[in-house]
């Protein structure tokens, strides 16, 4: 039977309501100083916010290494009533210093992406309910062949889905190419992030018709010059039949731009994003954009 993997534990997929289907409560890079997610109470000022718009569930797709605190979870989860999903996985190798990636080498990382999903992160408790990798611009070097190929190793043994971060939103196709076509893993397991950023409608479409999830998750990241073309891109997929197929998510890595700080943060996806998209594919798409299509994207049949 299929559940979501939550910081509680396993969820009915029914039971997840409206999704911010890529987000962090947590993140630290050094390719981001001074801006790290690093707050307790400024996340869940943040939760309590994206709550009182009707929020319900967020999923964190924080990686190994970037400052996931995951043992703050389930607290977080409580206090706000939001449901939480918590990532395994690893980032570009630009996030990490040379002796992390050492460490991880070789069939070392699809064991400790296993690990979280089936055991827990650490000593927290707290089980990935998906796994979180990335390509690169308009390419996939060999980090991200690595890491892909040990995504693709845990979903076998586990079920998980796995999230893409799409460099600018490019290479989707040779993702697909890699873990479904070469790696095994159903499209309908993958999810692509980032779309927005690169609106070609063509490699849309393309992506869409393999049966993965298309996210479109940077509305909170300030000065992206295809913001405005979301809508049109959410539209043409929904009249091209692929609206069941679409996921929304804010996508707020700094500090800076969550709402708590000024920026725009989660509520800005159901206080702007929502209605400004509900305009272009009316409520009801909207509405399975944000409940039902979440709910299938990150349901698994857990091994």
């Amino acid at each position: 039977m299929s559940r979501v993997r939550t910081v509680l534990g396993d969820l009915p997929p029914e039971e997840l309501g409206v999704c911010d289907a890529h987000d962090h409560l947590f993140f630290a890079s050094p390719r981001l100083p001074g801006q790290e997610l690093d707050s307790v109470p400024d996340a869940r000022a943040e939760l309590a916010a994206f709550r009182e718009l009707g929020g319900r569930a967020v999923v964190q797709w924080t990686p190994y290494g970037l400052g996931r605190r995951a043992g703050e979870l389930p607290a977080l989860a409580r206090a706000s009533g939001v449901h939480l999903v918590a990532a395994t996985g690893l980032h570009q190798d630009v996030h990490y210093a040379a002796d992390t990636l050492a460490r991880l080498a070789g069939p070392a990382l699809a064991e400790v992406f296993v690990a979280e999903l089936t055991e827990g992160i650490g000593d927290s408790g707290v089980r990935a309910g998906l796994v979180k990798v990335a390509g690169g611009f308009h390419t996939l070097d060999a980090h991200a062949r690595w890491t892909m190929a040990a995504a693709a190793e845990a979903h076998h043994a586990t079920g998980a889905p796995i999230a893409v971060h799409l460099e600018l939103g490019t290479a989707p196709l040779d993702v697909l190419e890699l873990l479904c076509d070469t790696l095994g893993v159903p499209p309908h397991r993958v999810i692509l992030g980032h779309l927005n950023r690169f609106p070609d409608a063509q490699v849309h479409r393309q992506a869409a018709e393999s049966g993965c999830w298309l996210a479109f998750d940077g509305p909170s990241r300030t000065h992206h010059a295809t913001d405005w073309r979301m809508p049109d891109a959410v539209r043409d997929l929904a009249e091209a039949g692929y609206g069941d197929r679409l996921l929304l998510g804010g996508d707020t890595t700094t500090a800076a731009a969550r709402s708590v700080s000024g920026g725009p943060g989660m509520p800005h996806l159901l206080r702007r994003v929502a209605p400004r998209l509900a305009r272009a594919v009316g409520e009801e798409t909207v509405r399975h954009i944000l409940t039902t299509n979440p709910a299938r994207a990150f349901a698994a049949e857990w091994r």
